[in-house]
């Protein structure tokens, strides 16, 4: 992503020039302390461009999967997948038992994104032995569709007004059909599509979608902030479910 590179750059350029206003970086060029102040602005001003880059909207056109169904539309989206050496079966167990420790750097990125506070449980702060997907769908997220052996999708308010209720018992159909300003929407599947005898392709979206453009703008700053935290977990938590499902077989 564009705006996430622009970011990051701009974060680094940042601190070696406030890293240069103590003692001038002279093997990266940066010879004094003025010349580091002036990479420490490029550095703020390309970091503030990157925040503030319009998020584009995305419409599907063919429905393929159920994700498609849940979230249509949206202006932020990751994609990961992985190639495991099991069966679809195995493969779909593993999704749903595979816990929380088995992810790696899981626990000390959640830590970092909820400046580690204790808090209840949540994705964020899951029990050790749970299976982290029976975690999210009892706490902030809802299972909108599951096609056993082949597709589960899940979704969670990420943004709501202040003083919004949510109903004890939410449908499928109120997560898609919600369109009010002042929401943001994410959602997230799991789908397997055979890669041979005893294989399978497992790919992660993850779909958010903000119901107006002053919500959206917010989003952004956040999203771009967070993406690369965002995506480790999902490769990790792709990685955790292929050793699963490959040591079942073994």
């Amino acid at each position: 992503m564009l705006a996430v590179g622009l970011y990051y750059v701009g974060l680094v350029t940042a601190l070696l020039g406030a890293a240069s206003l103590l003692r001038p970086l002279a093997f990266l060029g940066i010879s004094t302390r003025l010349v580091g102040a002036f990479v420490l602005g490029a550095g703020l001003a390309v970091g503030a461009i990157g925040l503030s880059l319009p998020a584009r909207e995305v419409r599907i056109g063919a429905m393929r999967t159920r994700l498609d169904e849940f979230a249509p539309v949206y202006q932020f989206n990751e994609v990961h997948a992985i190639r495991v050496g099991a069966s679809r079966e195995r493969t779909w167990r593993a999704i749903k038992e595979v816990t929380a420790n088995e992810i790696l750097f899981f626990r000390t990125l959640t830590w970092i994104r909820r400046f580690g506070r204790p808090g209840p449980e949540s994705v964020l702060n899951p029990p050790e032995r749970l299976p982290l997907l029976e975690v999210a769908t009892r706490t902030a997220f809802l299972t909108l569709a599951e096609d056993p052996g082949r597709e589960i999708v899940i979704g969670t308010l990420v943004v709501a007004p202040p003083g919004t209720r949510v109903r004890a018992e939410p449908r499928p159909e109120q997560f898609k059909e919600l369109d009010r300003p002042g929401f943001v929407k994410g959602t997230m599947n799991f789908l397997l599509e055979d890669a041979g005898p005893d294989a399978c392709v497992v790919t992660t979206e993850t779909r958010v979608y903000a119901t107006d453009a002053t919500t959206r703008r917010r989003f952004a700053a956040y999203w771009r902030v967070i993406y690369p935290g965002s995506a480790l977990i999902r490769r990790m938590w792709l990685r955790a479910v292929k050793l699963r499902a490959e040591s079942e077989g073994s």
